[in-house]
């Protein structure tokens, strides 16, 4: 008997009762077996679905992962380029973020190009149409630099069109520029002399030689010339590079020279500019309004093996006046008979007070709160000096504070709401700008001065926070002394500018080797500095005075100090 398989359907149209044993055998069998296909399918898709889930999980990680890493770089890009762009703080400022530029460059070349992979390793999507970047304009290289000219033409000039071969017009050119350099040339002066004799007195027994005279140096009887001085000086107080350094330097280019020569060259060059640097000195005493401070630089002490904390003091003309200029003062110590000395009229060291002394300096003093002022500024004795204390340190004293306490917070954004109306007065003299802190700033000042007295009632004696707000109160006078004059500054910032270059020198020569070294340091630098400050190139500056000093009259000095010097026709 044959036997016919039954489907489900089959089943649904006959009669359960009239199938045979053997039939509904065949089709619980049949039904178990489609029934086990569909457990294989199920089994099967549920592993496929676990592989398919572990993938989504690790591909979901995988952009978790991607999000923070395009999180964390576009938060270290942001970071970066807010210090290289960003507004001053007290954290870095401007200065100071030029000191790490190569690093921050660096850097940022470096996150720019991870983000780039990461960004290439995203899926493709949809973006909106970006506005054109405009490049960057680069500046053109300076006209005065020697150009040499590399002509790039076709070798022939006919036309390669077929039938044609035309000789071809010129119609333009594309001119690029790129910037090369050759190292620091040594060359030498022949200087030749010559001779002349008469023979016609000759003849008679009369001997009569002419000669030209040797002209003046600098340094008589050694082989340097001005410039190579000049180079020494400027490698040493301006790039900071040890007198070793520049051997190695100069013996690349085969020239010998001991670091005992190029240190006699400095000392003696140091001793013909000191009438140079008194003149100057006395240039900058004779503004109105000073700037000083003061900061240590190491000297060596031989007797104890070991170095010893000098000072160096600074102290510049007003930062609004109209003539720049710089002086050092290299001391053995910070207490206050040096700002004494310095700023006349007191003995100091020399003597009893004598204020109606004529060469006392009489003015207004930007300083800091540091009590070696104050007996150089004290009014029952020099009652025509005035001090003026600096805005930047009192906000520091809440700077630091900022991460712990509100009241600096709040105090940070009231002094920064008085920095940005002063930065509106640039290009202002001093009457427009005295006019224009009366409309703008002394309100300001007068709403600060209110919530600084009410937030010290609220906070108890002995705090930070109380220590920085009476910081503040207790020289509220001073704080506030260029409301009352358009010609002082709002704070001390300009000659902590001017020391930046001991702060980076002391990095690199560690200590001065002497008391004598450390005034011979401060006499270059105070020149070179100023010469900076009025727009000169330090090596032509100091150049042209090495080689104008030894015979340039002593009565007429002050035509070679920096804010008078004129760069000499080539």
């Amino acid at each position: 008997m044959m036997r016919r398989m039954l489907s489900m359907r089959d089943v649904k149209t006959q009669d359960l009762e009239s199938l045979t044993p053997e039939a509904i055998t065949a089709l619980a069998a049949q039904m178990l077996q489609h029934i086990q296909h569909q457990a294989n399918e199920l089994q099967s898709k549920g592993r496929e679905l676990d592989l398919k889930q572990k993938l989504i999980e690790r591909k979901d990680r995988d952009i978790s992962w991607r999000d923070a890493k395009l999180e964390k770089i576009t938060f270290e890009l942001t970071r970066l380029k807010r210090w290289k762009f960003g507004a001053k703080s007290e954290a870095m400022d401007a200065q100071q973020r030029q000191m790490f530029q190569e690093t921050l460059l660096e850097d940022e070349a470096d996150l720019e190009a991870q983000l780039a992979a990461l960004q290439a390793a995203l899926p493709k999507t949809a973006a909106a149409p970006k506005a054109t970047r405009k490049q960057p304009r680069r500046q053109a290289l300076p006209d005065h630099l020697r150009r040499v000219e590399h002509h790039h033409e076709p070798e022939s000039t006919a036309c390669a069109t077929h039938d044609c071969g035309q000789q071809m017009t010129r119609v333009g050119e594309d001119v690029s520029e790129r910037l090369d350099i050759v190292p620091a040339e040594f060359f030498v002066h022949r200087h030749i002399y010559g001779k002349w004799a008469c023979r016609c007195c000759q003849r008679q027994g009369i001997e009569r030689l002419v000669q030209e005279p040797a002209d003046p140096q600098i340094i008589d009887g050694g082989i340097a010339a001005s410039g190579f001085v000049a180079h020494t000086l400027i490698s040493r107080f301006v790039d900071h590079l040890p007198y070793y350094r520049q051997v190695t330097i100069n013996a690349r280019s085969g020239v010998h020279t001991p670091r005992s020569t190029l240190a006699a060259q400095s000392g003696r060059a140091g001793a013909a500019m000191t009438p140079l640097y008194e003149a100057h000195k006395r240039f900058v005493l004779s503004c109105p309004v000073l700037h000083a401070d003061e900061t240590p630089v190491a000297m060596l002490d031989p007797g104890a093996g070991k170095t010893k904390r000098a000072y160096i003091w600074a102290y510049a003309r007003g930062e609004l006046d109209a003539q720049q200029g710089v002086i050092y003062e290299f001391c053995l110590g910070r207490g206050s008979q040096y700002p004494l000395a310095f700023l006349g009229g007191v003995g100091g060291t020399r003597g009893p007070p004598r204020p109606d002394d004529e060469a006392a300096w009489r003015g207004t003093l930007v300083c800091d709160q540091y009590a070696g002022y104050d007996r150089a500024l004290d009014r029952r004795v020099y009652p025509q000096r005035i001090a003026a204390h600096c805005a930047a340190h009192a906000r520091r004293k809440f700077d630091e504070l900022v991460g712990t306490s509100e009241v600096a917070k709040e105090a940070i954004k009231r002094i920064g709401w008085i920095y940005h109306v002063e930065g509106q007065f640039q290009g202002m003299d001093a009457q427009q700008r005295s006019v224009a802190r009366d409309q703008l700033t002394r309100p300001l000042w007068a709403e600060l001065h209110v919530w600084l007295r009410l937030e010290r009632g609220r906070v108890p004696d002995g705090g930070s926070i109380a220590g920085a707000i009476d910081y503040s109160l207790n020289s509220w006078v001073a704080l506030t002394r260029h409301l009352e004059d358009g010609a002082v500054p709002i704070d001390n910032n300009f000659i902590e500018r001017q020391i930046k270059p001991w702060a980076m020198g002391r990095r690199a020569w560690l200590f001065a080797g002497s008391e004598l070294a450390g005034q011979r340091a401060a006499i270059v630098m105070s020149l070179v500095q100023s010469a900076k400050l009025n727009g000169h190139e330090p090596w032509a500056y100091l150049r042209d005075v090495l080689e104008r000093l030894p015979g340039h009259p002593n009565n007429r000095i002050d035509e070679l100090l920096p804010h008078r010097w004129t760069k000499p026709d080539a």
